[in-house]
């Protein structure tokens, strides 16, 4: 299991996160690419702390929706995601590029990530825009019961796929995500630290109903698919923006070995 956070998300005079106070404590970064958030400064200096602690680096596209951080749905035809997507991975690409580093996958942002998994059409646009890209890349998207479907979608479309679960948001009962305006939708440490022990022991979540039987199966193991081998376990990276400080409170607990690693950088 590794752990993945989305960083990079300050915006000019608009500083977001602590994500010199993160990068040491995680194996990917998930970085904004200028549409949602993520000036070409930032972009630079995230790609840095990457290379400096060795982190593994993918790109976050988004809806061209720089008001809304990326966060309202946009209706865009097949050519204009594909687009967009290409537009703001080979601008990462390019700055990580010039500072020695290769980008490995990428993992679309917000409301463009909730369309992906929502709509099928979506999920085809990014789908293609990754298959077209010059060069392979991984999609990285979240582990649900479809994961069997959506993993034949991507073998079809020639795009390998790693799956994610989500640390520090609340599941719905049909498995997607609970909306940031729902109360609940975010955890507490307390819940956040009860949900990765249920992944990692019995790969459910439980979801906001609470009900009795509501665990959700989030990714069953199959032990003969090279594929199920790691999860991303994602922070989203909420608990991140209150002060630096917060960023080893809540990424110790999640996975051993994280103190002694960033100590030993």
């Amino acid at each position: 299991m590794q752990l993945n956070c989305d960083l990079g998300e300050s915006y000019g005079n608009w500083n977001m996160g602590h994500d010199a106070a993160v990068m040491p404590f995680i194996d990917q970064a998930s970085i904004a690419c200028g549409f949602h958030a993520g000036d070409p400064l930032t972009m630079r200096k995230t790609l840095a702390l990457a290379a400096q602690h060795g982190v593994a680096i993918g790109a976050h596209p988004a809806y061209p929706d720089i008001v809304g951080f990326g966060r309202r749905s946009m209706t865009l035809s097949r050519d204009e995601i594909i687009a967009c997507l290409h537009y703001q991975v080979a601008a990462l690409e390019g700055m990580a590029q010039s500072q020695g580093l290769a980008l490995s996958y990428v993992k679309p942002h917000g409301a463009l990530y909730h369309d992906m998994m929502a709509q099928a059409g979506v999920r085809a646009a990014i789908l293609h825009a990754i298959a077209s890209y010059h060069h392979p890349l991984t999609l990285m998207m979240q582990s649900t019961v479809k994961a069997d479907m959506h993993r034949e979608e991507a073998k079809i479309a020639g795009v390998k796929l790693v799956f994610e679960a989500f640390a520090d948001r609340c599941y719905g009962d049909d498995g997607s995500l609970v909306h940031r305006s729902q109360p609940g939708a975010v955890h507490n440490l307390e819940r956040m630290l009860a949900q990765v022990q249920q992944l990692r022991q019995d790969s459910t979540v439980t979801t906001l109903s609470g009900r009795s039987g509501s665990s959700h199966p989030v990714k069953r193991r199959d032990k003969r698919r090279s594929d199920d081998r790691l999860w991303q376990l994602t922070l989203a990276g909420h608990w991140l923006w209150g002060s630096p400080g917060g960023a080893p409170q809540c990424v110790h607990p999640l996975l051993p070995g994280r103190q002694s690693r960033a100590r030993n950088q």
